[in-house]
């Protein structure tokens, strides 16, 4: 047997070992260093400034479609209006034709309002609708032509109410149960309606003197339903939607809507948008803007309101700097740059794109107002509330864009003549007494129209119905 002190003087003998080991590997005290020369402080670099650069411009003017369409194919100009009709010996006429024209092609009075050419000639048959004859090309035609009530065997009253449901946002089905008809009736009425207002709002807002203007966009929830892929049916079941956006711009001071799009929020939509309003506004008008963060309507605005200006040479030889697209000088444009948090806003930070701040406070100012989007905010409450297709969390989604392109061409109408704003009333210089015992009338109502100098009155839904669009401009006989 091997003796316990073997094992002892062997466990010895390691335990020595591994302390050589250990005292090699280590490391030794370094020997102390004198501290370093103290260096020269180094110098900081040059901070760039956060202040906005001034806008360099562009080489090239940016795309938009519809100017090149308008450069390509130009509109003529409208005729030469005839001589009036110096009025006949006979009784003077009762029945006000001031509002009527000719329709028939190759009349010499034909689109021409006031001219003393039309007569009445009573009811053909014994039917409701009024019979004119040009006395020019010794035409009939009837006084609903060129309007939607015009060949409808249901009553004026019946399209009225229905069309006037639809502004107040009921929806198509919704107004076919509550009158017992087709929704499909419902909506042709609203497709022939949709139509006529188009013509009418571009006939009324034309060569407007605006102040400030104001442009937001809110998204729409459409059903997408692809054709050959799926059955009607099945587009029940399994709905596909999208999302669209709908694009405003109102004038803050007179509430009124100038112009209502539907459409993705692209830059190309941004350029059509602008484009609207760059045509409803007066020659020289140049409001300011105010618009949220969408960079878009930088662009969009410099299409439309920039011109090629030279750059001074810098130095004194060398071929000349090439020109630039720059924006007017006279162009103001601010946005609201909104920050969120959990779909809550955090941060508002205003940003001038155009001009400077003091010219711009200069014109918010006459009103008492800051750099603001509140009031285009506020409209989108109201086309939420008015147009069934754009509400939240609501079944009566459009099948496609074209829907709510014609909903909201009705909203827009609706909202300009018929519809007045508490905020827009007027005191009554003298109070008006009311039927019965009720108290007297202090406001008159106003709308935005009227605000704007567009009309003297409150429009009815049946008023706006039956007026005839002429063909071109001329003077609007409010």
């Amino acid at each position: 047997m091997v003796s316990h002190l073997f094992f002892y003087q062997l466990a010895l003998i390691a335990l020595v070992w591994l302390f050589l080991v250990l005292h090699s590997a280590w490391p030794r005290e370094r020997a102390k260093r004198p501290p370093p020369a103290e260096r020269e402080p180094l110098k900081s670099k040059r901070t760039r400034s956060k202040e906005p650069q001034p806008f360099a411009g562009l080489t090239q003017r940016p795309h938009c479609a519809l100017c090149e369409r308008e450069a390509a194919s130009p509109q003529p100009p409208p005729p030469m209006p005839p001589d009036p009709m110096s009025p006949t010996n006979r009784r003077p006429r009762t029945v006000d034709t001031s509002r009527h024209f000719c329709p028939h092609a190759g009349c010499r009075y034909r689109g021409w309002l006031g001219l003393g050419n039309l007569r009445a000639n009573g009811h053909p048959s014994g039917g409701p609708w009024r019979q004119f004859q040009c006395i020019s090309c010794e035409g009939y035609f009837l006084e609903t032509h060129g309007t939607i009530f015009h060949g409808k065997q249901a009553s004026v009253e019946l399209i009225v109410r229905v069309l006037a449901c639809l502004a107040e946002g009921l929806g198509i089905r919704a107004t076919a149960r509550v009158f017992e008809m087709d929704p499909n009736t419902v909506l042709h009425w609203l497709v022939e309606a949709a139509e006529q207002l188009q013509a009418f709002t571009a006939s009324f807002l034309c060569d407007m003197h605006l102040n400030q203007l104001q442009l937001d966009e809110l998204y729409a929830v459409l059903r997408g339903v692809k054709e050959g892929e799926i059955s009607a049916q099945q587009a029940i079941n399994r709905l596909e939607r999208s999302r669209h956006w709908v694009w405003t711009a109102i004038d803050p001071e007179s509430k009124l809507l100038l112009v209502i799009e539907s459409g993705p929020r692209t830059l190309a939509m941004a350029q059509r948008v602008v484009h609207r309003v760059s045509g409803v506004l007066a020659p020289g008008c140049l409001p300011l803007f105010l618009t949220d963060g969408l960079k878009d309507y930088g662009t969009a605005l410099l299409t439309h309101f920039g011109d090629w200006m030279q750059p001074e040479r810098r130095r004194d030889t060398g071929p000349m700097p090439k020109p630039r697209w720059m924006p007017l000088p006279e162009l103001l444009y601010a946005q609201v740059v909104k920050s969120y948090r959990r779909r809550r806003i955090v941060g508002v930070t205003h940003r001038v794109v155009f001009g400077t701040r003091l010219a711009i406070e200069q014109v918010l100012a006459t009103c008492g107002w800051t750099i603001n989007t509140a009031f285009v905010e506020r409209l989108n409450l109201d086309i939420r509330q008015r147009v069934a297709a754009i509400g939240r969390r609501v079944n009566t989604l459009c099948q496609s864009e074209a829907g709510v392109r014609d909903q909201v061409a009705l909203f827009q109408v609706y909202h300009n003549f018929v519809l007045p704003h508490a905020s827009l009333r007027q005191a009554l210089l003298i109070p008006e007494l009311t039927n019965g015992r009720g108290s007297a009338k202090l406001w008159q109502p106003c709308t935005p129209a009227m605000a704007a100098g567009l009309t003297d009155h409150v429009w009815s839904l049946t008023e706006v119905l039956f007026y005839r669009v002429p063909p071109w401009p001329q003077a609007q006989m409010v």
